[in-house]
């Protein structure tokens, strides 16, 4: 009973990290080096964007930001959201009921033990954050909640 357990255990980790490591391999149409990333983000960009990290709840000077306009992916300039998308999730980051279709690439990241839909930017692959079915239900129903450091918002004219 008890070798089981742990051969089942076994086979749900490993399966588990073997899904997250896939999503690692796709590739995206700009591809820097590791080196070249760091010379050109701030260390919080860096961590966020290429290591998948997550910046401290209300941080971001981004998560009040009411201005109309685009939000850009802040290592390639990639629109991701518009500011019309954007909504008061009380979560402490950057929400969004919806990206723009074709500029916000999806997988499933395990990093907690359970799936998550993760987001990245479709053209350079920076980690944005995770996207969950509590949002709006007037509307899409989706948040989109974004690392405010992912980004770069620029005013509409």
């Amino acid at each position: 009973m008890k070798k089981g357990i742990l051969l089942l255990s076994i086979f749900a980790f490993t399966s588990c990290q073997s899904q997250n490591k896939d999503t690692q391999k796709e590739t995206f149409p700009i591809q820097k080096t590791d080196a070249q990333w760091k010379a050109e983000l701030s260390d919080m960009e860096y961590y966020v964007l290429r290591k998948a990290g997550t910046e401290r709840s209300f941080s971001s000077e981004l998560n009040n930001n009411h201005a109309a306009g685009v939000y850009v992916c802040a290592a390639c300039q990639t629109p991701l959201f518009k500011s019309d998308y954007k909504y008061d999730s009380g979560s402490g980051w950057p929400s969004f009921d919806r990206e723009i279709k074709g500029n916000v690439a999806f997988s499933v990241d395990y990093n907690l033990g359970y799936a998550r839909t993760e987001e990245h930017c479709a053209n350079c692959g920076g980690h944005l954050g995770h996207v969950f079915n509590d949002g709006p239900r007037k509307t899409t129903g989706k948040r989109h909640c974004i690392n405010g450091v992912a980004l770069n918002f620029i005013p509409s004219n």
